[in-house]
């Protein structure tokens, strides 16, 4: 992927084993905790390109999230602040190779952001 795709989409959920019937069933997602992210279902739909993950429905994770691809989260924090923007989580590992953060556009819609692999 490349910088600005849409990489994954995480739907905040209160009970894993009912949303994953639910979701699986609907649209026919299969939905599986990888190795080392029990906890955190990740789901891929038909066409083995879209997924994201059922995460913990939190205070501040009530509505599904996009993740963009960056190049740079720290680039990109820097610049959508710059632009207007907050900075609602700090750039946190996921991996030895990857990362994430959040952030708010002037409107306050929360995005994802990216950057690395998850790829062993």
């Amino acid at each position: 992927m490349a910088h600005g795709d849409i990489t994954h989409i995480d739907i905040p959920v209160t009970d894993l084993a009912s949303a994953t019937e639910f979701y699986s069933g609907l649209f026919g997602w299969q939905i599986a905790a990888p190795p080392g992210f029990e906890g955190y279902p990740m789901w891929r739909a038909p066409n083995q390109i879209s997924g994201g993950g059922l995460a913990p429905r939190s205070e501040g994770f009530t509505q599904p999230r996009s993740y963009v691809e960056v190049d740079s989260i720290d680039d990109t924090l820097a610049k959508a602040t710059e632009l207007g923007g907050t900075v609602l989580m700090a750039k946190s590992e996921i991996t030895d190779t990857s990362w994430w953060a959040v952030i708010a556009d002037a409107d306050g819609n929360a995005i994802g952001l990216y950057e690395g692999t998850t790829e062993v």
